[in-house]
């Protein structure tokens, strides 16, 4: 299946990306997508013969859990509406905790690094199967940018890679940006990750910018594709012709001019590599298994319930506070947390732009300080109307009017009337109860 040159869509530049010369495709993520119709931008490209692609963010297929029977029927509605030739989705955990260790469900807002473990792997292959089995259409999974790295990792990515499509033969969605940010955060060599993973299993690639801060890369989505993320697309090429490569924006959106030029740019990474024969590559062989506890259903509900309980106190300590984890570095886990509250201060003021409209300046410091003491376990619309309703209940805003304002919004989209502070302290007091 030859893809070509394509470009993420998204609705701030669906207009730059229906006027853009030479794209072959498009990648749509599909949360964002509705199940019964489609924008009138993604209708009008695919009349044109273009192809659009769902990528999903929220499956989730490297957590504890089995995967979400509605989440995967509302990913094979899009594929079927869009007529896609595949999905894609990623190599991560986005939430953790529920009845396998008995704490509350937490959501991390992102994509999470799995533990390069034969028990992980275990349990990522079973959730693959059970996702390609629901889906009209093959899938495709993307190996995924970390700030942060499991202790006592039994493979490396290319290894982790190799046995997952061994075992289920599912595709491959590399992210030469990703194997960069991991190359800087983790000393991890991407030449090393490609010499390993079965480069034929590759659907297509995408290529992303981020920056740099206090030697940290951060997988950003919203700075220009930088040199180096480039050379490992060289480097990919020399390897194999991908099907595919596309390009990913997800903020700060440049002008059109600016993509035109990042899609010049990959096009002559791509031609620069054509004329040489790749190169010839053996995938190593990984390490042979530890041997499983027990064998049978029973078993491997005992290697997800070990995966989930590592889980649930990584994520706990990303996002709740708990205490971080024996074995991972605490200043790296301090990063990553504060990345992850600054991302869902975004988002939420992307869901519910009136919130930083009327609050001004102050909303960022607000959500933050919301987000130390709250987890977020519902989605980005339910943590608007938490950090609204939490503001309400301090008797905030200060300002009359700013304050009627929230009010308003929060009547609109919650309830009659904002809970009042006893209201607020009864359920506090009821939920403390609850977990005793």
């Amino acid at each position: 299946m030859k893809l070509g040159i394509g470009i993420g869509w998204r609705p701030e530049i669906a207009d730059e990306v229906e006027a853009l010369p030479g794209v072959d495709w498009v990648e749509a993520v599909a949360e964002n997508l509705c199940a019964d119709h489609l924008p009138a931008s993604l209708t009008r490209l695919r009349e044109r013969g273009v192809t659009v692609v769902p990528h999903g963010v929220s499956l989730g297929l490297g957590g504890a859990d089995r995967p979400d029977p509605g989440r995967l029927t509302a990913l094979a509605e899009r594929a079927s509406l869009l007529g896609t030739p595949l999905v894609t989705e990623h190599i991560a955990f986005v939430r953790a905790g529920g009845p396998r260790t008995g704490s509350p469900v937490l959501e991390a807002g992102h994509l999470l690094p799995v533990p390069r473990t034969w028990a992980a792997l275990d349990v990522l292959c079973e959730n693959v199967r059970i996702a390609q089995d629901s889906l009209p259409v093959p899938l495709a999974l993307e190996n995924i940018a970390a700030l942060i790295s499991w202790p006592d990792e039994e493979l490396t990515e290319g290894q982790f890679l190799a046995e997952l499509v061994e075992r289920t033969g599912v595709g491959l969605l590399i992210d030469v940006a990703n194997l960069h940010t991991n190359h800087v955060n983790q000393g991890e060599d991407p030449a090393t990750a490609l010499d390993e993973l079965p480069v034929e299993a590759i659907a297509y690639v995408h290529v992303a910018g981020g920056v740099e801060k206090d030697g940290v890369w951060h997988d950003t989505h919203a700075h220009p594709v930088t040199a180096p993320v480039l050379d490992v697309l060289a480097e990919l090429r020399s390897r194999v012709s991908p099907p595919g490569v596309l390009l990913e924006r997800d903020d700060d959106f440049p002008p059109a001019a600016e993509l035109a030029g990042e899609l010049d740019a990959i096009r002559a990474t791509l031609d620069a590599g054509a004329g040489a024969a790749p190169r010839s590559t053996e995938p190593s062989t990984a390490p042979a298994p530890a041997p499983l506890p027990a064998s049978g259903p029973a078993g491997a509900d005992a290697v997800r319930d070990r995966v989930a309980v590592a889980q649930s106190s990584l994520l706990a300590a990303l996002v709740a506070g708990a205490p971080v984890p024996e074995g991972f570095d605490h200043q790296r886990l301090g990063v990553q947390s504060r990345a992850l509250a600054a991302k869902r201060a975004d988002v939420v003021a992307k869901v519910a732009p009136e919130l930083p409209e009327i609050l001004g300046p102050d909303y960022r410091d607000a959500f933050l300080a919301y987000a130390r003491t709250r987890p977020m376990s519902a989605g980005y619309r339910r943590d608007a109307l938490d950090f609204a309703e939490r503001l309400l209940v301090a008797g905030r805003p200060e300002d009359d009017a700013a304050r009627r304002r929230l009010t308003y919004w929060w009547q609109d989209r919650a309830a009659p009337r904002p809970p009042r502070r006893a209201t607020r302290l009864a359920r506090a007091a009821r939920s403390v109860l609850a977990g005793r």
